[in-house]
């Protein structure tokens, strides 16, 4: 295989044509592009043969860059201060503050299936391990606050489980993305959690119905296991652990 003809993931793939990663599975579903299919719905592409399939096409995306503001640096003191307002939730990304409206119905839906699914699995193989979801803040240093939709402590960190917050990286962080949160999970999350070393994170699309699970593989993040629509998932790090999609949607 030549050097144009490296299979790529729908991640680099997706980043290489200023696309988001849900319209890259949307084409696959849709079988608008070309793609080669490894096992267990382990998609990969080659960039050159998917350009040629979407010549012509009128869809351009282009994510936002995120970049913390260095004039202004919000601290967990600051985000304990701030007033409720019904309807939004806030977080703390590296010193900047950000707004979100509440999750929509399919989100909770979905988040609340998943943590059934990782309850009784993680009560089986690690009893003294928890599971949390959100509305519950997890504090990385004193400039980063966020409310990770689920996310499982291990048996082996109690450490961190304070009486008010999580204090360091949980072994496994979900997010499951809402139209607001995209970019938000995609970027400056993914970028947070791979530097404080979050071992696993997962992202989950209610409208596209794809799951992403990635692992730090040497300091960075690499998808160990996806899929998309009724397809089943079985993570490679988390024995005897089978998630079938369709139970969430």
């Amino acid at each position: 295989m030549s050097k144009e003809q490296k299979l790529i993931t729908a991640q680099t793939l997706a980043k290489a044509l200023d696309l988001s990663v849900e319209t890259i599975w949307k084409y696959t579903r849709e079988k608008r592009i070309p793609y080669i299919d490894l096992g267990n719905k382990q998609y990969r592409y080659i960039a050159d043969e998917v350009i040629r399939s979407l010549t012509g096409s009128t869809v351009q995306e282009k994510e936002a860059e995120y970049e913390p503001d260095p004039n202004k640096k919000s601290t967990y003191q600051d985000y304990l201060e701030l007033p409720e307002e019904p309807g939004y939730r806030y977080e703390i990304l590296e010193g900047v503050l950000v707004k979100d409206p509440s999750p929509n119905v399919i989100h909770q839906r979905v988040s609340r299936r998943l943590q059934r699914i990782l309850e009784d699995y993680f009560w089986v193989t690690d009893s003294q391990g928890e599971i949390f979801n959100a509305p519950l803040d997890v504090t990385f240093q004193d400039i980063t606050v966020v409310q990770p939709d689920i996310f499982y402590i291990s048996g082996k960190q109690k450490e961190i489980v304070k009486d008010v917050r999580i204090d360091g990286p949980p072994t496994l962080i979900v997010e499951v993305l809402s139209p607001s949160s995209q970019r938000k999970d995609r970027l400056q999350k993914m970028r947070i959690y791979q530097k404080t070393q979050v071992q696993h994170y997962w992202i989950i699309s209610p409208e596209e119905k794809t799951m992403e699970c990635f692992s730090l593989q040497e300091g960075l993040y690499a998808l160990v296991a996806s899929g998309m629509d009724e397809d089943v998932v079985e993570h490679p790090v988390f024995s005897g652990l089978s998630i079938a999609l369709k139970d969430l949607w």
